[in-house]
């Protein structure tokens, strides 16, 4: 799916995401990632979301956003609640959808100036 138009919120953007691919600022992608307005990462997250661990959350965490926004793959899936108290026990948001909500969640809060990083699952 090709998002529309944002506007420049001064970092990366993703523009168009399907399971398997996604697009940021041209460039298409097809593994999981870390992106915050300023860094892309690669290589990051499990291959199955139920394999979601405190160590994938780490880097997240080190980004220090105010937001972690991560992304499942097609479907939108639940880690174990203690995956994410590390996150929620350093005072951070977490919201959990499939991928191409995260992107555009992702889009919006970076377009608004947020402190946002997200880890986007490819699937």
């Amino acid at each position: 799916m090709k998002f529309a138009e944002i506007g420049s919120g001064g970092g990366h953007r993703v523009e168009a995401y399907a399971p398997g691919r996604i697009v940021i600022d041209g460039q298409d992608y097809q593994e999981g990632l870390i992106l915050s307005p300023e860094r892309i990462i690669t290589g990051w997250g499990p291959a199955e979301p139920a394999g979601l661990s405190v160590a994938h959350l780490e880097p997240l965490i080190a980004l220090a956003p105010q937001l972690i926004v991560i992304g499942t793959g097609a479907r939108q899936v639940f880690p174990d609640p203690l995956v994410l108290q590390t996150a929620l026990a350093e005072g951070l948001g977490v919201e959990v959808m499939d991928t191409g909500a995260a992107c555009r969640t992702y889009n919006l809060l970076m377009a608004e100036g947020r402190k946002v990083a997200a880890g986007l699952m490819v699937g």
